[in-house]
């Protein structure tokens, strides 16, 4: 299992991004790709997540609103467009594969990971 992030920048406050995240090696559509974002001195926090195979989706609160997951199957990618951004979403995004589709933001549950992309809100 393989997951590749892209997007990420610099940005102004207010300004947008999109992320992608490509997903391979896996046997069926039965999973859930989170995205994680980490700041230096602390672990990965949930930020949002979709399942592959009903495209339910799970947002955390303070991004309600202002992100949206989506997914393009044929393509086996996840996406995460970031709008109205806050110099608070600057951190390194990872996403990450959950193989028991629990579409929940708990990194426990995540096994596979992305190698990360940085993403920086100035004010």
């Amino acid at each position: 299992v393989q997951l590749v992030e892209s997007g990420g920048g610099l940005v102004q406050a207010g300004g947008s991004l999109r992320l992608s995240c490509a997903a391979s090696g896996f046997r069926n559509g039965d999973y859930t790709v989170g995205w994680f974002r980490q700041v230096p001195g602390k672990g990965r926090e949930g930020v949002a997540c979709l399942s592959m195979s009903d495209s339910s989706t799970r947002y955390e609160n303070t991004v309600q609103g202002r992100f949206t997951i989506s997914s393009d199957n044929a393509k086996n990618s996840v996406y995460l467009q970031m709008t109205n951004l806050k110099p608070e979403d600057t951190g390194v995004y990872y996403c990450g594969a959950d193989p028991l589709d629990l579409a929940i933001l708990n990194e426990e549950v995540y096994d596979h990971w992305g190698q990360g992309t940085q993403v920086t809100v100035s004010s």
